[in-house]
């Protein structure tokens, strides 16, 4: 009887390991398939030949020193990184400011404000981009660095709203409480207590922000002019009349940039993890010695 048993218990781990592998391999055949595109990008940008073409012929860096040296990119560019910068700050404010009302406060409509505030990540981008032209227009804003301002910045609060929501959640309102007690004033409880243990979920926020005003392409198309033109707008103008490696240049750097941001988020949220469990040592062997 013991004997079927264990060769019972052999079958389903066998099973198990089988099905274990499948689900391995299905997954690193997805997540292949995913960066596929961006390998392929990455390796046709350092090619010698005057199209893009795979594979490449040779490697070079003159399409990367040909970006460089471009006005049109280099203004591309600098613009589309003001844009986000001012976005991100804006974006950060305000989606923090709503997030702690949405979370902590009493509002009548609560889920409705909080419907409306997140609707930008659900609607799609071509409604929202001919919505803004047909505001912005009018008043002048179509072209300009504070018209992609203002448009990104309502693009980019839902993602802010949601990582410092998820934060507040996380956080233990009584040790807020407890500054308050001790006299604190509600500012100083905030920016001493809640705010430095919301921050990873805030600077999150502020690079998906970042992120999202940076690769905005539907609304560029929309509101963008002759001089006000963001480096997404210039890189499709490009895949239209000029098609050279140097949009795979520009699409590398792309690439790059977001995933280093990506990295930076999560080795600093784990270096503050580590950080925390360091502290948080000493207090709980003190709390055991005096159990003792």
């Amino acid at each position: 009887m013991s004997s079927k048993i264990v060769r019972t218990f052999r079958a389903i781990l066998e099973i198990d390991r089988f099905w274990g592998l499948l689900l391995a391999i299905f997954v690193g055949l997805t997540l292949f398939f995913l960066i596929l595109p961006t390998i392929l990008i990455i390796l046709m940008s350092f090619g010698t030949s005057p199209f893009i073409e795979f594979p490449p012929r040779g490697l070079t860096l003159q399409w990367y020193a040909k970006y460089l040296g471009d006005a049109d990119w280099i203004g591309a560019t600098l613009f589309s990184l003001r844009t986000a910068l001012a976005t991100t700050v804006l974006a950060t404010t305000i989606g923090t400011l709503a997030a702690i009302a949405l979370v902590r406060g009493n509002l009548p409509g609560k889920s409705i404000i909080q419907a409306l505030t997140l609707s930008p990540l659900v609607v799609p981008h071509v409604v929202i981009a001919i919505s803004i032209y047909l505001v912005f227009a009018p008043l002048g804003l179509t072209g300009n660095f504070f018209g992609f301002v203002i448009a990104h910045t309502m693009l980019a609060v839902p993602y802010v709203v949601i990582t410092v929501s998820a934060a507040l959640q996380r956080f233990d309102i009584s040790l807020e409480l407890a500054a308050l007690n001790c006299g604190a004033s509600r500012a100083r409880a905030f920016f001493s207590i809640v705010l430095p243990n919301i921050l990873p979920g805030v600077t999150a926020g502020g690079v998906f922000a970042f992120l999202a005003s940076f690769d905005e392409a539907t609304i560029a198309f929309f509101i963008s002019g002759i001089e006000g033109k963001p480096l997404t707008r210039k890189l499709f103008e490009d895949i239209d009349f000029n098609l050279t490696p140097v949009i795979a240049a520009v699409s590398t750097i792309l690439a790059a940039s977001s995933i280093l941001l990506m990295g930076a988020i999560h080795f600093s949220s784990r270096e503050r993890k580590q950080s925390n469990a360091l502290i948080s040592l000493p207090s709980t062997s003190h709390t055991k010695g005096r159990m003792k």
